[in-house]
């Protein structure tokens, strides 16, 4: 199907953009081929016009570690089809590190809690890792296998929008060398938690969007005087919310906030319902960073714009 057009009312795009046909357990539940919503970014140059904030910017969803639901777990492929069939995302994941140095995405230093295997993950080999299912977050073992970050990037091109979690045992040259193999630039940032850490990634491929944390006036500050370009920056402000007015200031620049949902107030919305996330959007935030991807856009599909300059890059297929 072609791109969409930005002639294209609200009531239009939140049918085509945010039709989430889950069950309440996130599964898609459907009577033929599925959807599926992408967002698709060609080149380092759409990748920065399209994070460069303008009032008429989609509000989006983050489905962190992929967004993972019962019989979906955490950082797979699988998973992350499971959330474009229903929403476009950008689709977090974390890269650690084999004991024969091969990129694989997993969260944690060891296989327990997200696998059928135990021990260190550095001290596995791939093929041993590989020989693993995934278990999802109610425990259960699935029939998905760890994925590489090479698979991940071949799967997301043309699809999704990635920021790439790197564990602290793994070296950013190896992740970069990563997206640069697989010329994944337009759609495949890469998240720090410093300006010391984004400083490294810029200085081994400067054209690479960034994650960076600026929660408050002396981070803002600091990433100023960085010399990382604004215009690659996507400013993550922490997972409280932030006065409206610092947003605002953020906005000015032309960067994107993005607020992290996950934990505390996903858990707020669950107890006192998801009109919760439109409120974050309202007062600034334009990514929700979530562990309910798909409750999270169904919430905030009201408010896409009735026209966008960003709706040239967004595709239902």
């Amino acid at each position: 199907m072609s791109k969409l057009k930005s002639v294209f009312r609200v009531s239009l795009l939140a049918i085509i953009l945010f039709s989430c046909n889950s069950s309440k357990t996130g599964k898609v539940v459907h009577s033929s081929k599925p959807a599926e919503y992408y967002i698709s970014l060609k080149s380092v140059e759409e990748a920065k016009s399209f994070y460069t904030w303008t009032s008429d910017r989609i509000p989006l969803v983050s489905a962190h570690r992929g967004g993972p639901y019962p019989g979906f777990p955490e950082n797979a492929i699988e998973t992350f089809q499971n959330v474009i069939e229903q929403t476009p995302s950008i689709i977090e994941f974390d890269v650690a590190l084999s004991k024969d140095s091969v990129l694989v995405l997993m969260h944690d230093n060891t296989l327990d809690r997200t696998t059928n295997g135990s021990g260190k993950v550095i001290d596995q080999t791939f093929d041993e890792i590989r020989k693993l299912r995934l278990v999802d977050n109610d425990g259960k073992e699935t029939g998905y296998q760890v994925p590489t970050l090479e698979e991940a990037l071949i799967w997301g091109k043309g699809k999704v929008l990635f920021t790439v979690d790197i564990k602290r045992e793994v070296p950013f040259e190896m992740v970069v060398d990563a997206i640069k193999k697989h010329k994944a630039e337009a759609y495949a940032a890469v998240i720090t938690y410093s300006v010391d850490a984004a400083k490294k990634v810029h200085s081994l491929h400067p054209d690479l969007m960034l994650s960076v944390t600026i929660r408050n006036e002396e981070e803002l500050k600091r990433f100023e005087d960085s010399g990382i370009p604004i215009e690659q920056w996507i400013a993550f402000t922490g997972t409280s919310e932030r006065p409206s007015e610092f947003n605002s200031k953020l906005h000015e620049m032309g960067v994107f906030t993005i607020l992290g949902v996950l934990g505390n107030l996903d858990k707020s919305a669950m107890a006192n319902g998801d009109q919760i996330y439109v409120d974050f959007v309202r007062k600034g935030a334009d990514i929700l960073a979530t562990d309910r991807p798909i409750e999270a856009a169904e919430a905030i599909k009201a408010l896409i714009p009735k026209e966008s300059s960003k709706n040239k890059y967004f595709e239902i297929k």
